[in-house]
């Protein structure tokens, strides 16, 4: 008899299950105490410290002291695990209409928690497959960022798309930064650069060969930014970035305002 493998559908159907149902113990799951909470807090573990695609079925049972067999009567695979991890990390240390201030206070507090969040957690970036599997912390956070602009006359679609819009923000850039950062240390690995040599050091040696062998004169526009300190993707213009794309949601809800005869925003310009 033929058997054939779970559908994307099938793993998403089962994620579901597994995130909006009984997550106290697995049904099938032998008496021994263990949880799905165990099970993911250990599969962050092993992401965490060795990175995704160490994370697997094999590894998870073995950092519990369990057979592989016998985890897989808690939960199908790796595929509805990766969205139980991305779940349990998608809160943050607070929902984002519970933060002081007004909504563009709230909004800018939520992104660089998440900005710091996705920056300790980096292999969340990797779970494509599982975002699209939307478990009970995900919808509870979407509510309380939607709620962020209670009291604006911004249209629900408009509120949504400014949340997508930071999220994108947010998510972009640490991607951007992460790849970076992982060509650096490729490039270094390539030239056999010991461990114990530190990142500046092979930065400098990078300068000083551009310096060597570009004519900069070519590129003024360029040379006038490096000369005055700009350097591609720097973290401190993370917040640079973000108060001009909030710039830009509170035009809109100014705007909206004025048109449901509601007074604008105003108030003083906000620090970069």
């Amino acid at each position: 008899m033929k058997t054939h493998a779970p559908t994307e559908a099938t793993a998403r159907e089962r994620a579901l299950e597994l995130l909006w149902g009984d997550t106290r113990r697995g049904s099938r799951g032998p008496e021994r105490g263990l949880t799905l909470e165990r099970i993911v807090a250990v599969a962050i573990e092993v992401a965490q410290e060795e990175g995704l695609a160490a994370m697997s079925m094999r590894r998870v049972a073995s950092r519990l002291g369990i057979g592989t067999a016998s985890l897989y009567t808690y939960l199908p695979g790796r595929a509805e695990l990766e969205a139980l991890m991305l779940d349990a990390v998608i809160t943050g240390s607070a929902l984002p209409h519970e933060r002081p201030g007004d909504w563009r206070a709230k909004l800018a507090a939520w992104a660089r928690d998440d900005w710091e969040s996705v920056l300790r957690h980096p292999w969340v970036l990797q779970l494509h497959d599982a975002e699209r599997v939307p478990g009970p912390n995900m919808l509870r956070w979407l509510d309380s960022a939607l709620r962020v602009f209670d009291g604006t006359a911004l249209t629900e679609p408009e509120k949504l798309a400014a949340i997508e819009s930071v999220d994108a923000y947010v998510r972009g850039l640490a991607r951007l930064r992460m790849d970076r950062a992982a060509g650096a240390a490729g490039s270094r690995a390539e030239r056999g650069a010991p461990e114990g040599v530190p990142e500046d050091t092979s930065t400098r040696e990078r300068d000083d060969a551009l310096v060597r062998l570009v004519d900069f004169d070519r590129f003024p526009a360029l040379q006038r930014a490096l000369a005055q300190g700009a350097v591609p993707y720097a973290a401190d213009r993370f917040d640079f970035g973000l108060q001009r794309l909030l710039d830009g949601i509170e035009r809109l809800v100014d705007t909206r305002g004025l048109a449901a005869g509601a007074p604008a925003a105003g108030g003083e310009r906000r620090p970069d």
